[in-house]
């Protein structure tokens, strides 16, 4: 992917408006961080902070301001070079959604605004990278709208948290008692919101976050296997290596020779 622009918490006035055609390939991320109007098939619809839209080539965009200032994080970018990736995602383009986990997908525009003005060997990689994130986690959210999984939950966002701190830090030992402990609530119950929500079993993320870090570790440092294990969270390293092989179908050796 290739960005044209970005802004991150871009400030604009109460008369601030937008009417822009749409350009052959060219996409914009809008994330409204203050009130916001965004018409839709002509008809003005004003929509809370944390809403998003993903215009593609082919609408016209329109939001304006709601009566105050307007802030929001964006980005202008084409797919080039993307197209199979971009075109394998469940997006849902020119409808203004308001997103529940809004501050993730700040976070992602912050960090991707840094490295797009910065002079970096891999900046154009490390920015593909971000921007397939990005678009996964928007895609990821559609998914669960259209499946009617419980994001307004009033657990949502604690476990939401939670999953990020697991991925975070697969170092730590996590199992059930410490995962339910940390958004208080009882065994049971956290069990059956947390497989509800994410569709998995909280011990099977756990294992998930510990081999996607593994194959970080094997693909961008020169790290033993030994070692990583351990930074992986695993006591033993022959229970590391049966479990990488269960899951990614090679030996930890063997993948990193092929990355």
């Amino acid at each position: 992917m290739n960005i044209r622009s970005i802004g991150f918490n871009s400030i604009y006035g109460s008369d601030y408006r937008v009417c822009r055609q749409p350009e052959k390939n060219v996409f914009m991320l809008i994330l409204a961080k203050s009130r916001a109007v965004f018409e839709v098939n002509g008809s003005p619809v004003s929509m809370p902070s944390g809403t998003f839209v993903l215009y593609n080539d082919t609408c016209v965009q329109k939001y304006y301001a709601d009566d105050s200032v307007f802030i929001c994080d964006w980005i202008c970018f084409e797919r080039n070079g993307s197209e199979e990736f971009f075109d394998s995602l469940e997006l849902l383009f020119n409808c203004p959604v308001q997103f529940s986990d809004s501050e993730f997908i700040s976070d992602l525009v912050r960090n991707i605004a840094n490295e797009y003005y910065s002079l970096g060997s891999r900046r154009g990689k490390m920015l593909d990278l971000l921007m397939r994130v990005m678009l996964m986690k928007i895609s990821d959210f559609s998914a669960r709208r259209d499946n009617n999984i419980p994001t307004a939950d009033p657990h949502y966002n604690a476990l939401v948290e939670l999953r990020e701190k697991v991925y975070r830090n697969p170092q730590m030992k996590w199992n059930v008692d410490t995962m339910s402990a940390d958004v208080n609530m009882s065994r049971s119950y956290f069990q059956h919101i947390y497989r509800e929500i994410f569709g998995v079993s909280c011990i099977s993320d756990v294992i998930s976050g510990k081999i996607e870090k593994a194959k970080e570790l094997l693909t961008e440092t020169a790290c033993t296997v030994s070692q990583v294990s351990a930074m992986c969270g695993y006591e033993n390293e022959e229970h590391f290596m049966r479990q990488f092989k269960k899951i990614v179908g090679v030996t930890p050796t063997k993948y990193r020779r092929k990355s």
